[in-house]
């Protein structure tokens, strides 16, 4: 897979997000909720307009330019709200998580922060680069897909849901946007055509014809997708009150921030149990029987979910914001880091099994009418 050059102009119009938060955290008039709203939308307004004004040429090539654009923006937004609440630099965006969103302060918040300026941020500046050089950048969209649906999807519904929803404020409603561009931006992500592969014929059916247990390396990722369906349904049956001694256990001696009440924790382990799941049987079939050329796709999009859910909740688990009843204790550190370390590295080795020996998930070559008329004699 090819990594494209960085987009150099986003860059540095992204980078303007720091002298202009700096700015606004020093307005007065940013103490009231409704103000903090409408000039957060109209600074999203003004960003458009002058990637519009100076990339016109790209957005009309790839309207996805202006997202990636907007949204790396906000990717430094982000950081700099991440940095803020550890400590490591004061004075730009106070205003925005007391009077904004105040649920960016919690645990949670400050790692879907560091994670949306860090991976989020590189992803936009790439794909932004690919647009500009006229290169592909289907993987680097499937993989973002993924990790920003996953992010918003967890990160709104426990703001509704957890003890934050009575501290919704009107730059809440600044996040439908959110829902609606990836769906848009995986419509499009999803239609680009697929990078050539260099699998012949003669590949692919020699490829196919091998068992699981004449390819190890899918054996251990079938057994690793077991053993993660296993996990990812007991996490969900845990936080669904689930009344044996197992349950009890694991959720005071291993994952007490799963009964923490900001709700981020049980939604996420839902989301793994009704989506993840799923996947992981799925998953298991395609790499046992070939020809389903779905999977090198969908592999990304859910290691892209997976990566930023597990980066969230294993940094949120041990983070000082979390009170320390629902921090993992210390005797039982290191099983929780190995057993959540795994269940976030193997989608990501799946992915990268599908991306470089496709030729098990090419649909079968048609057999020519001679091949056939010598079968037949």
């Amino acid at each position: 897979m090819d990594i494209p050059p960085l987009a150099g102009k986003i860059a540095a119009l992204s980078l303007s997000a720091l002298p202009v938060s700096y700015a606004l955290n020093h307005v007065s008039a940013l103490s009231h909720p409704l103000w903090v709203a409408l000039m957060s939308a109209l600074i999203l307004g003004l960003l458009f307009v002058a990637v519009y004004s100076l990339s016109h040429g790209e957005i009309s090539y790839d309207p996805l330019y202006a997202v990636f654009a907007v949204f790396a923006f906000t990717s430094v937004v982000d950081l700099i709200i991440a940095l803020q609440e550890d400590g490591y630099v004061v004075g730009f965006m106070d205003f925005y998580t007391k009077e904004g969103e105040p649920y960016l302060r919690t645990a949670h918040g400050v790692f879907i922060c560091y994670w949306d300026g860090t991976v989020h941020y590189l992803l936009y500046l790439a794909m932004a680069g690919a647009i500009c050089r006229r290169k592909r950048y289907r993987n680097f969209g499937l993989y973002w897909l993924g990790s920003f649906a996953m992010s918003i999807l967890v990160f709104l519904t426990g703001n509704i849901l957890g003890k934050y929803s009575s501290e919704i404020r009107p730059a809440f409603f600044l996040t439908i946007p959110y829902l609606l561009v990836p769906c848009w931006a995986g419509v499009r992500v999803f239609s680009q055509p697929r990078a050539p592969t260099c699998c012949t014929a003669n590949t692919v059916q020699e490829e196919q014809r091998k068992g699981l247990l004449q390819r190890p390396a899918d054996l251990a990722l079938v057994t690793y997708l077991i053993l993660a369906g296993f996990f990812t349904l007991f996490r969900g049956l845990v936080v669904l009150d689930c009344p044996t001694d197992s349950c009890f256990v694991y959720i005071y001696q291993y994952e007490p921030y799963l009964r923490d009440p900001v709700a981020y924790p049980k939604v996420q382990m839902l989301m793994y149990m009704f989506y993840v799941l799923p996947f992981c049987g799925l998953a298991a079939y395609a790499l046992t029987f070939p020809g389903c050329s779905w999977l090198p796709d969908w592999a990304l999009v859910f290691a892209g979910a997976i990566g930023q859910a597990q980066f969230s909740h294993m940094g949120a688990s041990m983070h000082l914001r979390t009170p320390f009843t629902y921090r993992v204790p210390e005797d039982t550190w290191g099983c929780f880091f190995v057993c959540n370390l795994l269940y976030a590295l193997g989608p990501h080795l799946l992915a990268y099994r599908c991306l470089q020996w496709p030729a098990f998930f090419h649909q079968p070559p048609p057999s020519s009418p001679i091949a056939l008329h010598k079968k037949q004699h």
